[in-house]
């Protein structure tokens, strides 16, 4: 099952550059304090210098992870999505920025309050807590892979149709457009279904169309997406069902790479 593979190696190197990244945060918002626990851990002045000098920079890298974590999460741990989002998103009810309000994206813009007095209210070290968490939640999915409640099904499934539209790219090689383009459609037909369920969200027919204005219902992705699985649905009628013309070899390769696409970023 290769995609399980892909999975632990991808959140094993998450995981990783997470850590990197939460000591990139502490000695960016307390340098002399970081420098003094790395330095009594290596115990010499020169590899604490060289390890500090290849720490990331928080703002700069920060985002990627981010990214590359709500994929992850969003697959294996959806029940925690929400909570991953909200320490980085600004609650849209705040009416003051205070130590309990403050978000990692204020942190990415430098935000500090101060009073008139010059007092701090709150600095950027209120994110640290907040990236921990999100750490901390990261972490967690890597315990799914360990627990006999962790269901497979789905990287099972991903493995098929992996399988399923290499099969596809080699029909279309070969000039069997129509035979191609059928076989994408069917990946991107069961994915859809199976993005339905993972929404609990019901739908009259298991085909392309209504499955996609479903889940664009149900607020499950975007409107760009929506339009692009309506092209898509469009391609694979045409190699179905359009017997006025034979589908173009191109069509049916924007069709492939555009299931593939698809499989890999809806949940």
């Amino acid at each position: 099952m290769k995609n399980i593979e892909k999975y632990k190696a991808d959140l094993e190197n998450l995981i990783n550059k997470g850590e990197l990244l939460h000591n990139a945060i502490q000695y960016e918002c307390y340098p002399k304090e970081f420098e003094k626990k790395v330095l009594l851990a290596l115990k010499k002045e020169e590899a604490c210098k060289k390890y500090i000098s290849k720490l990331p920079s928080f703002c700069n890298e920060y985002q990627a992870w981010y990214s590359e974590s709500i994929a992850i999460i969003k697959q294996l741990l959806s029940d925690r999505l929400n909570d991953f989002i909200s320490y980085y998103e600004v609650p849209k009810n705040r009416k003051e920025i205070v130590y309990e309000s403050y978000r990692i994206a204020d942190y990415l813009q430098r935000l500090k309050i101060t009073r008139y007095s010059g007092e701090v209210v709150v600095d950027q070290s209120a994110a640290i807590n907040k990236y921990k968490q999100q750490l901390e939640i990261l972490k967690s999915v890597q315990k799914r892979f360990e627990s006999s409640l962790f269901d497979i099904q789905q990287l099972v499934q991903a493995d098929l149709f992996d399988d399923e539209l290499d099969a596809a790219k080699l029909l279309n090689k070969n000039k069997f457009m129509r035979a191609a383009g059928a076989m994408a459609g069917v990946v991107l037909e069961r994915h859809l279904s199976q993005v339905l369920k993972n929404h609990n969200l019901t739908c009259k027919k298991d085909t392309i169309s209504p499955l996609n204005d479903a889940l664009k219902s149900g607020n499950v992705y975007d409107l760009p997406t929506f339009r692009k699985i309506q092209h898509l649905g469009d391609i694979r009628n045409l190699c179905d069902h359009d017997s006025k013309r034979e589908p173009m070899q191109e069509e049916v390769d924007e069709l492939i790479n555009g299931v593939d696409s698809i499989i890999k970023t809806v949940f």
